[in-house]
């Protein structure tokens, strides 16, 4: 082991777990003012929940030793066995400290969601959500890909959370859309964005805290982290000047909300490429990102359903065009552990893997979060009343107010 790669990574999970205050920010400041607390507390809560909940059983499931495939076992249960030695995922740092940096995706992916479903979810149940989601999704995709399971073994790639974290969050966040319905008045009453410097204050943390989630996936303070570095900076750097010339033609000005978006759908597309491909590619995955995440907001308001931040068309449709460029930029040239390149080096094999990891993700999220929905809906409730949502969620589940004005 070395103390360099070691601070490098808990540096990078410091930056990680920032960026769900990030993300809080962001989010809040997309909603109306009577909903900012609300918004808020989604993310925060997460903190606290699946940090628990990754302690006594997550990690465990996630990145124990593998059970066909498909999960871990309990080994890990209350981080037994996750000591101050080298683990099995890396001979560079500690295993808890490995651990400690998953945790901080494991936080970020369930908060993700609650674009999705603001202002109108209760709390109280959004919190057992939280523990249901993390340990029958989240927990199993990351065992696919990262702990040892089948899609890692079939050799898909996924360097920092393309699937596990974006395409899983953004699906998840459809299905609860559906699930959740509409707010009440939408296409009738004002939904502007309340306060748009927190939405470019939160994007801005978001894009700091991206190079540890994605530098920091190299595991190791070195010249792979800093491609990783690089292109991450590079590709939500062109997503979000394309974003926004996009919004600018369409609406006939440069919007401070388009940039800030086309920023985050960039970050999210390099994620699963950062560790295998160039600028030159980033900038395409860039350039992809604001272009198709911002067809994919558009056809959103087409179809009607009522993602009310637009998760889907960020992470979902983002992950998934990132995904795909994985599996047509991916290249030796930058990463010589991999055994398959991408399309532009002549190769069609990955590009396919990459399409069934996709899919499979998808579909396996998209089936348990309506299923756990369900259940919640039938025990619990989902919605808060029609009362409670006129008059915000800020006093109607936490009693109190953004703005004493």
């Amino acid at each position: 082991m070395d103390s360099g790669h070691t601070a490098w990574i808990l540096v990078a999970s410091a930056m990680v777990l920032l960026m769900t205050p990030g993300l809080a920010f962001f989010y809040s400041g997309l909603v109306r003012g009577k909903n900012v607390v609300s918004t808020i507390m989604y993310s925060f809560a997460a903190m606290g929940v699946v940090s628990i909940v990754w302690v006594l059983w997550g990690y465990s499931l996630a990145f124990g030793p593998d059970q066909g495939h498909v999960i871990g076992n309990l080994l890990y249960f209350g981080f037994a066995n996750v000591g101050q030695e080298a683990g099995p995922y890396s001979d560079l740092i500690p295993h808890n400290v490995f651990a400690i940096f998953q945790m901080m995706f494991a936080i970020i992916t369930p908060a993700l969601i609650t674009g999705a479903i603001a202002e109108r979810f209760k709390f109280s149940t959004y919190l057992v959500f939280l523990v249901l989601w993390l340990t029958f999704v989240y927990s199993p995709i990351a065992h696919w890909v990262w702990g040892g399971g089948w899609i890692g073994d079939m050799g898909a790639l996924d360097f920092a959370g393309g699937t596990v974290v974006h395409i899983n969050s953004g699906i998840a966040a459809l299905a609860a859309a559906i699930m959740v319905g509409k707010r009440k008045g939408l296409g009738r009453d004002p939904m502007e964005p309340h306060n748009i410097p927190y939405v470019v204050l939160g994007a801005g943390l978001l894009w700091f805290g991206w190079f540890g989630f994605n530098a920091g996936s190299a595991l190791a303070a070195d010249g792979l982290a800093g491609n990783a570095f690089l292109v991450t900076n590079t590709a939500a750097a062109a997503a979000a000047l394309t974003w926004m010339v996009l919004a600018w033609r369409v609406g006939g000005k440069p919007s401070a909300v388009a940039a800030a978006s086309g920023a985050v759908a960039g970050l999210v597309a390099i994620t699963p490429a950062a560790g295998f491909v160039g600028p030159l590619a980033a900038i395409a995955i860039g350039v992809g990102a604001g272009t198709f995440c911002f067809l994919g907001l558009r056809l959103r308001t087409k179809l009607g359903y009522d993602d009310a931040l637009d998760v889907f068309a960020v992470h979902g449709i983002g992950g998934i065009w990132g995904a795909l460029a994985t599996g047509i930029f991916a290249t030796v040239a930058i990463n010589a552990g991999i055994e398959l390149e991408g399309l532009v080096a002549g190769e069609f094999e990955l590009f396919w893997k990459q399409i069934v990891a996709i899919a499979a993700t998808m579909g396996y999220s998209f089936v348990v979060t309506v299923v756990i929905l369900k259940v919640l809906d039938l025990t619990m409730g989902l919605r808060v009343s029609e009362a409670q949502e006129a008059e915000g969620l800020d006093m109607s589940q936490h009693g109190e107010r953004g703005y004493s004005d």
